[in-house]
């Protein structure tokens, strides 16, 4: 029932959210959790028609879920090398790679059917993306406004671009984190210090998610710090963002520092080579790929509906009286500066920003501007035939592009399954050209090689006892003196025993490792080592993790606790109308 604005419910019904402007919590209901879980599984509808997508990145997420949950069966709870990549040479992918997708990916694929997987991921991950926008929208909308927006946002354009053309399931997953930013930057506005620790704790998921989105969402935090301390004329927001981008990598080391200290080991460079770069993925670009034009025009509508529709929105409540014209402005600001960097006239930024260009693709601002597409259609355009208008659009957009552009690929049933047998098999799979350590090339290699063999002339009997993700052991008799060729890239991280003693290894032109043996039976044992860089990293996060659990305690124990401080139900009028401070 409707009173103060607020829905009645039992406890047991609900998920608190904190709400400014009620002393009372505004509740979770199972409606608006139920219409996001019913949108996402609308998104998912084709799914039983025409199979699962096979977008861009799809065989490398589903890959990567074969390699965790196979590596978590031989006790490797953590894993870093992805054993089976390059078929059977593997790489170091897990050690670059955040760990939120891929672990999450391979519990359901230990739970699901290796069949449905993949779809379960992206329904679970839509429905997130809409319950963390439904957190940001309920601020200044009714209940059913805020559901609207959480479905839009769930089902947005570039979702479903994502979903079915791209298939990036690490940054769909990041799409969570957008909402919460805002939310926890909004709060530092009203809140100050108290706002800093969540906020943290959404920098440090962008960086266990996706090391682009968490690029995107830290210069997107920056930007709206800059904002609102120029609007309050103090420095204060400036610190508690330096503080919280500060606890954010610490709480993240276990995973940043590795990714940052052994970039030197592998081609990372190869991140941004030819097709990748930011300046060959600007809106309406043109190359001399078929394909990646097509994709491009794909991206490029779907940018200029979201901006079309954002900026039609402001133009249609431009006489509304505003009241928070801050958050307007914070918003519009953050609009403009997506749009910008995916245009060609951004080039300048893309070169002197720093990793900025690891982004690759200026389109992924898409992300953010997503967020904030779903925000002003809710909040600025109250008509239900306006809002229904937009929805129309879009899915005539996708549907266009769908059928006139570049229509989506598919994997059918047998083909996720001859993904699980090429790991059963150990055939393995194509590489990651940026994770191929130094020297290796993956082009020349033996796909068909057998795990250990003699390079040079020498004779010798080969016993392999084991071949594990991180430890192998055989045992090689030599005729002579000689070195045995591994179906391994040589990698610093490896360590090998030959008879308990550590030897130097060398390598072949393709970067297959090389082992020096001796006449007579030689015992060998790799071992994938802890290197100092992932010691450190993982003290780093235990030590700033239990700093921060014996922090909480004693302030709770002080009585000082993280209180809302509510200030009352806030209107989010979109209008250009108004002054800004």
């Amino acid at each position: 029932m409707r009173g103060n604005g607020l829905e009645r419910t039992s406890a047991a019904e609900s998920v608190l959210i904190e709400r400014p402007g009620r002393s009372a919590p505004v509740s979770l209901l199972w409606t608006p959790l139920f219409v996001i879980a019913v949108a996402a599984f609308a998104v998912e509808m084709p799914f039983f028609f025409l199979g699962t997508p096979s977008g861009h990145d799809v065989e490398f997420h589903l890959y990567s879920w074969l390699e965790v949950l196979a590596q978590w069966k031989q006790g490797i709870l953590y894993p870093r090398w992805a054993s089976m990549a390059h078929f059977g040479y593997g790489e170091p992918r897990f050690v670059f790679y955040p760990p939120a997708s891929w672990t999450l990916g391979a519990l359901l694929s230990a739970v699901f059917p290796w069949t449905v997987a993949a779809g379960v991921y992206i329904w679970i991950v839509l429905v997130a993306a809409g319950v963390s926008m439904f957190v940001l929208a309920r601020r200044w909308l009714e209940q059913r406004d805020a559901i609207f927006a959480a479905v839009l946002y769930a089902a947005s354009p570039y979702h479903l671009v994502i979903v079915y053309w791209r298939s990036a399931f690490a940054e769909l997953l990041a799409s969570c984190l957008v909402p919460l930013l805002l939310l926890c930057v909004l709060k530092a506005v009203e809140k100050g210090w108290r706002a800093m620790m969540p906020l943290a704790l959404v920098l440090a998921a962008a960086w266990l998610t996706n090391a682009p989105a968490a690029v995107m969402i830290h210069y997107s935090l920056a930007l709206l710090l800059v904002f609102f301390a120029w609007q309050q004329r103090s420095p204060r927001l400036l610190w508690i963002g330096t503080a919280a981008v500060a606890l954010g990598a610490l709480l993240s080391a276990f995973y940043l520092l590795p990714a940052t200290y052994e970039q030197r080991w592998v081609n990372i460079s190869q991140a941004v080579s030819e097709g990748s770069r930011p300046a060959d993925n600007f809106l309406f670009v043109h190359s001399t790929d078929v394909d990646h034009d097509n994709f491009n025009r794909i991206i490029s509508w779907v940018a200029v509906l979201e901006m079309v529709v954002i900026f039609s929105s402001l133009w249609m409540t431009r006489r509304r009286r505003e009241t928070r014209p801050e958050v307007r402005g914070a918003m519009l600001t953050w609009a403009v500066a997506c749009s910008v960097l995916m245009f060609p006239v951004s080039t300048l930024l893309w070169k002197v920003l720093p990793k900025l260009q690891f982004m690759q693709f200026p389109w992924r601002w898409l992300l953010c501007l997503s967020m904030i597409f779903a925000i002003f259609v809710a909040a600025g355009m109250r008509r239900w035939w306006w809002r229904s208008a937009v929805c129309a659009i879009s899915i005539l957009v996708i549907v266009m592009v769908w059928h006139r552009i570049q229509p989506p690929w598919w994997d059918d049933a047998g083909d996720l399954r001859e993904m699980q047998d090429n790991m059963e098999d150990r055939v393995g799979y194509e590489g990651t050209d940026e994770y191929a350590p130094v020297g290796a090339d993956a082009m020349a290699i033996a796909k068909d090689a057998r795990d250990v063999i003699v390079a040079g002339p020498a004779h010798a009997a080969i016993r392999v006892s084991s071949w594990d993700a991180e430890s192998k052991t055989f045992t090689a008799d030599m005729s002579a003196p000689d070195q045995l060729a591994l179906r391994l890239f040589r990698y610093p991280a490896f360590q090998v025993d030959v008879n308990g003693r550590v030897v130097q290894t060398a390598s072949t032109d393709t970067g297959q490792m090389l082992v020096p043996v001796e006449a007579g039976m030689n015992h060998v044992q790799i071992s994938f080592i802890r290197t100092w860089d992932r010691t450190l990293g993982g003290w780093i996060s235990l030590l700033t993790v239990t700093a921060l659990v014996i922090w909480t305690l004693l302030l709770r124990r002080r009585g000082v606790g993280l209180q809302t401080s509510d200030i009352g139900p806030q209107t989010l009028d979109l209008s250009l109308k108004g002054p800004m401070s």
